[in-house]
């Protein structure tokens, strides 16, 4: 896994997300409620950017092109159009800043 840096921790305001590039993929990491989470950052239905979603406060996003809804938590889609879940990574706040943990390029 690579241990990629995503910005200090007063640089994402709470409701807010941020996309970062990685090896393999982008990754949309959001804050709600002061809690950090980081999804793919490709909508599965279409081609859309989740960190320009709609940061809900009930720890959703609704994808900006077509409102289909995830779970921050989980990935989950929770709404048609998109029945494919969004993968997962684990993020940690580690002195101040945020880091999201996705698998190394091949």
């Amino acid at each position: 896994m690579a241990h990629i840096f995503v910005c200090q921790d007063d640089a994402l305001s709470d409701g807010e997300a941020i996309k970062v590039d990685a090896p393999t993929a982008a990754i949309a990491v959001f804050k709600v409620n002061g809690a950090l989470y980081a999804l793919n950052d490709r909508c599965t239905h279409g081609n859309a950017s989740m960190s320009e979603g709609y940061v809900e406060d009930d720890g959703t996003v609704e994808c900006p092109l077509h409102a289909a809804r995830f779970c921050l938590k989980t990935g989950t889609a929770l709404c048609q159009p998109a029945t494919e879940a969004l993968q997962t990574f684990p993020v940690a706040l580690v002195e101040g800043a945020i880091y999201v943990d996705v698998p190394e390029a091949a």
